[in-house]
């Protein structure tokens, strides 16, 4: 392996596990019968909905989801080359 294959796998990795903790980190999104009925209208219709905490997180799973996408192809053409 080369000096970039290691690069390119440890930030696969730090991608990898950022997406875990980022997961996890984001409540559910089923609270039950009462949260779904009273405060799912508050927060899908709310004015502040793009600043929420939930909406920050999936903000960042979706950049370390592409990010991980991305150093999957870049690590397969790197060992395809090897």
């Amino acid at each position: 392996m080369g000096f970039w294959s290691v690069v390119v796998n440890v930030v696969h990795i730090l991608f990898a596990i950022s997406i875990i903790v980022i997961v996890l980190l984001q409540s559910g999104k089923s609270a039950g019968l009462s949260g779904s009925i009273a405060g799912g209208a508050e927060t899908f219709f709310g004015k502040n909905k793009g600043r929420t905490i939930d909406a920050l997180l999936s903000k960042y799973t979706a950049f370390a989801a592409i990010a991980f996408l991305i150093t999957s192809i870049v690590l397969y053409i790197l060992i395809g080359k090897a």
